[in-house]
């Protein structure tokens, strides 16, 4: 075979490698798009302060969506997961997506729940991640509705955190974890907004994995706030997000 028709077959030879070689990015498993819901009274002007938790997600290659409460998530709980039900829908017709991840942060992971078990949300979430939520409710809600003498100053969303309400006796009820969703818990020892900080945490009913932050670093010390601006807590979202056990780089910035 003369000198040319080699230099042709070879370069024929790699070609074909570039197209049928080592997985580009394109091959590889999609990630869930994201939604992040937030907590209690963020609104459209107070949102913002979820938007480092927003630029580390999409630093990680996730599609990520903030959803806002228009009422400042003061209102009906309920209300809220329907908007959050309208946003799911809108993202996975943006994307294409089958399902989505949830990324909750304190009450937002009661609206993600309600979502969840009572608007269809079971067949179209992948992974639900809480942070400081109060699941069995805050005695901070009790203490408002005592010194407002019961009013929780009028705060519907106020009363149904508290501890024993209607609402979380519903939520609560049967299986803690729904369906094939798969639950992560994340709380702070030193939370002082929901206490006792164990109320943060599910039932296990095998579908959930509880985690304090201090018991993967002991020196991290995030209140309730910082659960969301943490390092070394992101660190543990993401390994969640990609069903992995959740182990915390202590060290994380």
């Amino acid at each position: 075979m003369s000198p040319r028709r080699l230099l042709a077959v070879f370069a024929v030879l790699v070609a074909s490698l570039a197209i049928i070689g080592p997985a580009s990015p394109a091959h590889a498993a999609a990630k869930d798009p994201v939604i992040v819901v937030p907590g209690f009274t963020t609104g459209p002007i107070v949102s913002i302060g979820y938007l480092p938790l927003v630029e580390r997600l999409e630093g990680a290659g996730y599609d990520v969506t903030l959803l806002v409460y228009p009422d400042y998530g003061l209102g009906d709980i309920h209300a809220n997961a329907q908007r959050l039900a309208n946003t799911v829908a809108s993202v996975r017709a943006r994307t294409g997506a089958a399902k989505v991840d949830l990324v909750a942060h304190s009450m937002g992971g009661l609206v993600s729940r309600d979502y969840v078990k009572n608007l269809g949300g079971s067949t179209k979430v992948d992974s639900l991640i809480t942070m400081g939520t109060p699941h069995y409710g805050t005695d901070l809600a009790v203490l408002a509705k005592f010194l407002t003498f019961g009013s929780c100053i009028g705060i519907t969303a106020c009363n149904q955190m508290a501890r024993g309400s209607s609402f979380l006796n519903s939520l609560n009820a049967g299986d803690d974890t729904i369906g094939n969703v798969r639950y992560t818990a994340i709380a702070t020892k030193v939370d002082e907004v929901v206490f006792p900080y164990s109320t943060a945490f599910l039932a296990n009913d095998g579908n959930i994995s509880n985690v304090a932050v201090q018991d993967k670093c002991w020196a991290r010390l995030p209140g309730h706030l910082g659960l969301i601006l943490d390092g070394a807590v992101f660190d543990g979202v993401n390994d969640a997000l990609k069903g992995q056990t959740v182990s915390m780089n202590c060290w994380a910035l």
